[in-house]
């Protein structure tokens, strides 16, 4: 029953990135060419409401499901690896016209090439924790 609200959340947002267009492959071919203002304005929200959350997070001292005080690590300045990650991510949108979040979303909505993205996905994120530790970060 603990997982039931986790579910719905996850149904909610699939909802929202649907009727939102932001799994659209036009939409977002259309933001990559400067084309439309639709997309930056979903991304944009998504940043705004990302700071009121961390700043309330960090004003009130929420806590997270566990009972435990969310605490947000300072990490080392530095551009480098968000330049590189951001590459190797920017890559991946442009390759299959999505981001990780909506490939879920246009699996449940038929799109079964998601399922080899999702794989790929996957399989990074395996490689990625294979060679973390030789990785500048």
């Amino acid at each position: 029953m603990k997982s039931l609200k986790y579910i719905l959340t996850g149904v909610l947002f699939g909802i929202v990135m649907s009727k939102s267009e932001a799994i659209s492959w036009y939409r977002i071919q259309e933001m990559f060419r400067f084309q439309s203002f639709h997309m930056f304005g979903i991304i944009g929200t998504a940043v705004l409401t990302g700071v009121i959350g961390v700043w309330l997070i960090k004003r009130f001292g929420y806590k997270d499901t566990e009972g435990s005080l969310i605490v947000f690590p300072v990490k080392e300045k530095g551009w480098r690896r968000y330049l590189f990650g951001g590459i190797i991510f920017g890559f991946g949108w442009v390759l299959t016209g999505a981001c990780p979040g909506p490939i879920f979303v246009l699996l449940g909505q038929g799109y079964l090439l998601m399922i080899v993205v999702i794989l790929g996905s996957l399989l990074g994120t395996y490689v990625y924790g294979i060679y973390r530790d030789r990785l500048p970060h």
